[in-house]
């Protein structure tokens, strides 16, 4: 383990009765030149003169020097008295004002060693005057938030997808067990076995894909950065879900003017499948779709509305959150639920952002922004 030096109290206390042993030396010489000049000033006698103390009669000139040198013995006798009081002193005092103005450092401190995945409940909320520290310690606490915030989603996201990765695992062991324990399967029987089989594990593959999706744009920068056209990205992705959207009776207006966003263009296709495909699952038969593309000077724009249950306009943002279907129970409806929360991920991995809003008809109107391609 690296040794560390002196603590930060230490150290302050140290520099300062430094800088007080400096400057009372300082003061001390410039008291004892002071002395000597106050003396040489004094009014001059002829040479020779003599002057008589207790009867004696004493040279002038020696008599100087003598009061001189006994006024300086006087002043540095009581100079280092007080030198070394004050040194003291201002040791002391420099150790306990430090502890004092160190302690939320320590607490900050304490608090750190003692955090753990457990334990983020706890915190400083440090009172007293807004200063440095005060402000450290509101910076702790804030982290803390971020933290605690971060672990419950997580907790939350391990949670579901441990859920909707054991449904399908369910499904198959179920179907194993059911078809394995009668003895009288035919081959009809194994037939229909094989393919609920089959559709768990497509569902099982779907969501593990989704997963790495998920994984692999949020928070990370992208890998290719191009101009990307818009329309041709919503063109694309509209062939994957035409026929779904047809069997349903949907009615598409589509309005796409040519824009030219900078970014991943199978991201951006991505982002578009997403939201084409939540248009179609999530309406109702003889419903509508309507598909915006538009540019501007800084931002590109894609719009999806759509008809489809009513949602309240407060549980709008929960729909972005992973493993969401609807406003009804997260299992109520096919996909991985995680189409709008790879769509938000992604649209951040591309530097824009995403809006939605709830059709007062019932629906919902998702609107992203993405950089636009320099013309």
């Amino acid at each position: 383990m690296r040794r560390r030096g002196p603590g930060l109290r230490l150290r302050i206390t140290l520099l300062t009765t430094a800088l007080v042993a400096v400057v009372g030396a300082v003061l001390l010489a410039l008291g004892w030149v002071l002395v000597g000049r106050v003396f040489d000033s004094s009014p001059s006698f002829p040479a020779g003169s003599q002057v008589n103390v207790d009867g004696v009669n004493v040279d002038v000139t020696v008599l100087t020097d003598a009061l001189t040198a006994a006024a300086r013995q006087d002043l540095l006798r009581a100079g280092l008295v007080a030198f070394a009081c004050m040194v003291v002193a201002a040791a002391v005092l420099a150790w306990t004002f430090t502890g004092r103005v160190l302690k939320p450092l320590h607490d900050v401190t304490g608090a750190a060693q003692r955090l753990s995945a457990e334990s983020l409940g706890s915190r400083l909320r440090l009172e007293g005057p807004r200063d440095e520290v005060a402000e450290l310690a509101d910076t702790f606490d804030a982290m803390l938030d971020r933290l605690e915030a971060a672990f419950d989603s997580q907790r939350r996201f391990v949670a579901n997808a441990s859920h909707e990765l054991r449904t399908p695992l369910s499904v198959v062991r179920t179907e194993l067990d059911v078809t394995l324990s009668d003895p009288d399967a035919d081959v009809e029987e194994l037939r229909r076995m094989a393919g609920v089989v089959r559709a768990a594990g497509e569902r099982a593959e779907q969501l593990v894909s989704a997963l790495l999706l998920l994984a692999r744009t949020d928070g990370i920068g992208l890998a290719v950065r191009e101009p990307v056209d818009l329309a041709a990205v919503v063109e694309s992705a509209w062939r994957a879900v035409r026929a779904e959207a047809d069997a349903r009776q949907l009615r598409t207006v589509f309005r796409c003017a040519p824009a030219l966003a900078v970014g991943d263009p199978a991201l951006l296709e991505r982002i578009a499948g997403n939201l084409l495909e939540n248009a179609v699952r999530h309406n109702h038969v003889d419903g509508w779709i309507e598909t915006t593309v538009e540019t501007g000077p800084q931002w590109s724009v894609l719009r999806v509305s759509s008809s489809g249950q009513l949602i309240p306009p407060n549980r709008v943002e929960e729909l972005f959150e992973p493993f969401r279907r609807g406003v009804k129970d997260r299992t109520s409806q096919t996909g991985t639920g995680l189409g709008l929360s790879i769509v938000r991920a992604a649209v951040a991995a591309h530097g824009g952002f995403v809006q939605a809003v709830a059709v007062p008809t019932g629906g919902l109107s998702v609107t992203v922004h993405l950089p636009s391609a320099p013309r």
